[in-house]
């Protein structure tokens, strides 16, 4: 089983940053997909980056430029700097992780942005 823990979530203004950390229970990072998702009220699920297990990582043509994921495999984390926040970036976001079929979802942690 595998536990997924995300922090670095709050309200910041715009242009403002954040970093968001996610820490698994296990080492499942060095050779695991792992993706941040977001969800804003009355709206889907969406993937916001993504570090696959080969190739280059993968945004949302909307936070191309402004945010960063990365991973510290000796540590079991995955984080997503934030810069240059806008209002439409509110949301509560999720780290994920695909292990052997089974999907691995964090509790989520609120991102606000606004004035």
């Amino acid at each position: 089983q595998v536990q997924l823990v995300e922090s670095g979530g709050g309200w910041v203004q715009p242009g403002g940053s954040l970093r968001l950390s996610c820490a698994a229970s296990t080492s499942i990072f060095r050779f695991n997909t792992m993706a941040w998702y977001r969800q804003a009220p009355g709206k889907q699920r969406e993937l916001v980056a993504e570090s696959p297990r080969t190739g280059s990582n993968q945004y949302v043509d909307s936070v191309k430029g402004r945010f960063t994921i990365s991973r510290d495999i000796h540590k079991n984390s995955v984080y997503l700097q934030m810069n240059s926040l806008k209002p439409e970036d509110t949301a509560v976001y999720y780290c994920n992780v695909v292990l052997s079929g089974d999907s691995y979802w964090g509790q989520g942690t609120q991102v606000t942005v606004s004035s």
